[in-house]
């Protein structure tokens, strides 16, 4: 039990070398390590990862805002019903939740299957999303930011909704929206996704404080290797090339989501 303990831990350092290197990809990584590894159950585990990843992107965040790469009045546009409904899904929605969902037959779809099956679905999209890349190269340049509030307010209610059921930080798809929506050079996108994503995964925890018992040693321990992690990865990301090293992790990811699908629809 002490070794498989020693594993989760080290693979807490990874999951923020992933964040420092790429940007993202923490929660894609917490959730199957704590379930899978640590043997936590997966909807505590979607709370523990809105802690480890709101607190490590945080710390992260810090190195863009030093460098003046964070736009705060797009990050409060995008984030204030990203706050709205990432605190109302952890709060009211996940544990109103049957258990189980649904049933086919003899077969249950328990409310924990389901969770991972959608989390699943939800590395499937993150995958896709790394691999086939933006095809843009970063741009340097200052841009003029333009708010489509509508659809930015939408796009935030839809991650604050993702990241309440399932614990993602929803980088892969901030990101974008951020590009696209606002405008923003590239990594000005990644400095204002950290800080968005810091904010609302740690306010969705909030969410979960008065619903769930909070193993608070294990969580700071963990938290605090994530946060060594991204240190690390911030200083290796100097060296590796970011878009080949986003597309190695983009296809990990996608078996990772692919098996587990097979994992939880075989438990059922």
């Amino acid at each position: 039990m002490e070794i498989i303990a020693l594993v989760g831990y080290a693979a807490a350092i990874i999951i923020g070398v992933s964040l420092g290197l790429i940007g993202g990809g923490g929660s894609i990584l917490t959730v199957p390590v704590l379930v899978y590894i640590l043997g936590i159950d997966p909807v505590l585990a979607t709370a523990y990862s809105l802690f480890v990843v709101g607190s490590t992107s945080l710390v992260g965040s810090f190195t863009y805002m030093r460098k003046q790469l964070v736009d705060y009045k797009t990050a409060l546009v995008f984030a204030v019903p990203t706050f709205i409904a990432v605190f109302l899904t952890r709060k009211f929605v996940v544990p109103s939740l049957p258990d189980p969902l649904f049933a086919m037959g003899e077969m249950q779809v328990t409310k924990s299957i389901g969770i991972m099956v959608f989390f699943a679905i939800i590395m499937l999209a993150a995958s896709y999303s790394m691999i086939k890349g933006s095809g843009k190269k970063d741009s340097e340049e200052e841009n003029e930011v333009k708010f489509n509030i509508p659809l930015i307010a939408v796009e935030g209610l839809v991650v604050g909704l993702i990241t309440g059921l399932v614990g993602a930080g929803g980088g892969f798809l901030i990101i974008p929206a951020l590009v696209l929506l606002a405008k923003l050079p590239m990594k000005m996108a990644v400095g204002t996704s950290l800080l968005i994503i810091a904010a609302k995964s740690l306010i969705g925890f909030l969410g979960d404080v008065s619903n769930q018992v909070i193993d608070w040693n294990m969580l700071l321990i963990f938290t605090g290797l994530s946060i060594v992690g991204i240190f690390i990865g911030s200083s290796l990301s100097k060296k590796i090339n970011e878009k080949a090293l986003k597309k190695g992790f983009g296809w990990f990811v996608l078996i990772m989501g692919v098996y587990i699908i097979f994992k939880e629809l075989i438990a059922m």
